[in-house]
């Protein structure tokens, strides 16, 4: 009976440590879960959403690899994602991050650029993932608009 024992504990301490969930992930103040505006509908009005904290929710697609200190969560829409960026050691996110499922509480931001620094960004952008760029294909400024969060959780 008892070598029957034996090699049945390894398999219920595997299946044991099956069910447990990791803790979650916090970064400054508590998320606000309760109030989640999905990253589309930010998106599609956002300067609707200047002046109020906002709780966005969805997958991290990348992580700032040299200090941490952005993620870009993926939208409910596809190809549409919010970078959340905050002051360099305010919040360090880790790289294994990548491919969670996080929350982030904050206000949204709009950049407003002007035409030569959008070239620049945008050749940045491309030297990046690179990729060849012309700067006389951009012919005006652009916006674009990310959260400060106040607050993130990593969920899994």
């Amino acid at each position: 009976m008892l070598p029957r024992m034996i090699k049945a504990l390894p398999l219920a301490v595997l299946l044991t440590g099956l069910s447990v969930q990791a803790e979650p992930l916090n970064f400054g103040s508590p998320v606000d879960a309760t109030k989640v505006t999905p990253i589309s509908t930010l998106m599609a009005t956002p300067d609707n959403y200047l002046q109020a904290p906002v709780t966005i929710e969805g997958t991290v697609v990348a992580v700032c690899q040299k200090r941490g200190c952005w993620m870009s969560i993926a939208s409910d829409k596809r190809f549409q994602n919010l970078k959340i960026k905050v002051k360099d050691g305010d919040m360090v996110f880790p790289m294994s991050a990548k491919g969670s499922k996080a929350i982030a509480t904050g206000m949204l931001q709009k950049h407003e650029l002007d035409l030569e620094a959008t070239r620049k960004m945008m050749a940045y952008q491309a030297k990046e993932q690179g990729e060849s760029f012309d700067p006389a294909t951009i012919t005006e400024g652009m916006n674009y608009y990310q959260l400060v969060p106040v607050g993130v959780s990593i969920l899994d």
